[in-house]
């Protein structure tokens, strides 16, 4: 299994290393043809090819696509134009100006795109940790009141008590019915209760209550 891998690993580098051969070659006839001479001409491919690695670099880690393809393309325009240029098209002995002012102008362009290319800014990956803020922990007190040692617990299982709501209780309707409740003791000899109390003057169960609190 892992030697088809080796053979295709392989072929793909054979395969780049000739694609490459024969750029830098072009690349190197068409400066020579501008007027560069001598080591100057061989300096154009490399700074070529350099600029298109920095700029595939850009591309993998991520950061600034936008800027990272503009100098791609531009690289990849560079070396493909003189590949076009070189392959019958262009009078290598009889260059015109404007491909002479290109060529003398690339080195200032490839100087500029590797240096932003290698010193942008770069954007971090937003992660967790780079999201989530810093939590402060703050030192927990006990406190060691005589009032806080002794204060009961509520049971939370146990539902809390609600406190009664005083209902008042007009003078009127107490005295109406200490005048109720007088007559039922005559009438039966008992005391009168809280529900025929109610009955008897036609008040809520609540109010008869807080009216019964009255008579005791």
């Amino acid at each position: 299994m892992p030697r088809p891998t080796a053979v295709r690993a392989d072929a793909v580098l054979i395969q780049a290393v000739i694609a490459g051969a024969l750029s830098f070659a072009h690349l190197h006839d068409l400066a020579a043809a501008a007027g560069q001479t001598g080591w100057k001409a061989w300096a154009y491919p490399i700074s070529v090819d350099l600029l298109l690695v920095a700029a595939w670099h850009r591309l993998g880690s991520g950061a600034a696509k936008a800027s990272a393809w503009c100098w791609f393309l531009v690289a990849l325009v560079a070396s493909l134009g003189a590949n076009v240029a070189t392959a019958g098209l262009l009078d290598l002995t009889d260059v015109p100006d404007w491909l002479r002012i290109l060529v003398a102008g690339w080195p200032a362009v490839a100087f500029l795109g590797g240096t932003l290319l290698a010193h942008g800014t770069r954007t971090p990956p937003a992660g967790p940790e780079a999201a989530a803020p810093t939590a402060k922990t703050e030192p927990t007190t006990t406190s060691t009141t005589p009032e806080s040692s002794t204060a009961p617990v509520p049971d939370p299982a146990q539902p809390a008590t609600p406190t009664p709501i005083p209902v008042p209780v007009p003078p009127a309707l107490v005295a109406l019915a200490h005048k109720v409740a007088d007559e039922h003791r005559t009438r039966t000899g008992t005391a009168i209760d809280t529900s025929t109390l109610r009955a008897r003057l036609g008040v809520p169960m609540p109010l008869a209550e807080a009216i019964a609190a009255h008579l005791t």
